[in-house]
């Protein structure tokens, strides 16, 4: 009986155990979308149709599909309920990451609104570089005289175009289209001759750090402390053997 018991105890606390790991793994799930607020004290550029502006306020920023090397992130108002644009991203790499938020911008001349380049996540070595129509990227990489990436002009108008799910047309167009980028000097080469290769890592690197393991392993030393404070307790029973 005692044996049995015990089993009973132990079958329940792993039980237990495989509710309490969802956890976690649910807040992972919920940050996978970077959600990030934004203020900007001034107007700034972003991908759209022509030069497109976001005036001084605030924003969410999220990343809303992961798609091997690229990302699609929307551009919310801070209600969340108007989206101010659907850009294709770039995975970009950082060698060191920070504890806060870190948006790049191009060098602009002065007066003038500077234009969007990176965003990274608290903790995260991967960010998102954004990528313009090929028209404006053409400008920015002759004002910055750095390249710029760029996608078909035409497909700018879904970069601002209305959608309510990432299975609407604007946003298939933006997952499948061509990438490339363009020098200072006009000229277009692949995106692996102006962005530097990332050191080798599996996806699950890619997620933030702040989707730490170390409330994991607490709550694991937990569990293990809980079972063997229950199975101390646990009433000694002796089985006497009948003849």
């Amino acid at each position: 009986m005692k044996s049995v018991n015990r089993f009973k105890v132990v079958a329940l606390i792993f039980c237990a155990s495989l509710v309490a790991l969802t956890l976690p793994l649910s807040a992972i799930a919920q940050r996978a979308d970077k959600k990030t607020i934004v203020t900007f004290s001034q107007r700034i550029e972003i991908p759209g149709v022509g030069q497109q502006y976001l005036p001084a306020g605030k924003y969410v920023f999220k990343l809303v599909d992961s798609l091997s090397n690229r990302d699609i992130v929307q551009i919310f108002n801070e209600a969340e309920d108007h989206v101010f644009a659907t850009i294709l991203t770039i995975a970009n790499y950082r060698l060191k990451a920070t504890d806060e938020t870190v948006m790049t911008f191009r060098e602009r001349p002065v007066g003038q609104p500077e234009a969007i380049r990176a965003w990274f996540y608290p903790g995260a070595n991967w960010g998102q570089e954004f990528v313009y129509p090929k028209t404006r990227a053409v400008e920015l990489a002759k004002i910055t005289n750095e390249p710029v990436l760029f996608i078909p002009s035409a497909l700018g108008a879904n970069i601002v175009a209305p959608v309510k799910t990432l299975d609407d047309p604007p946003v298939v167009a933006l997952k499948q289209a061509p990438i490339m980028a363009v020098t200072p000097r006009g000229e277009e080469v692949e995106i692996a001759q102006v962005i530097e290769a990332p050191p080798v890592q599996t996806a699950s690197a890619r997620l933030p750090q702040t989707a730490s393991m170390f409330p994991l392993i607490g709550l694991l030393g937990l569990l293990s402390l809980g079972a063997g404070l229950v199975l101390s307790v646990l009433p000694k029973r002796t089985v006497r053997a009948r003849a």
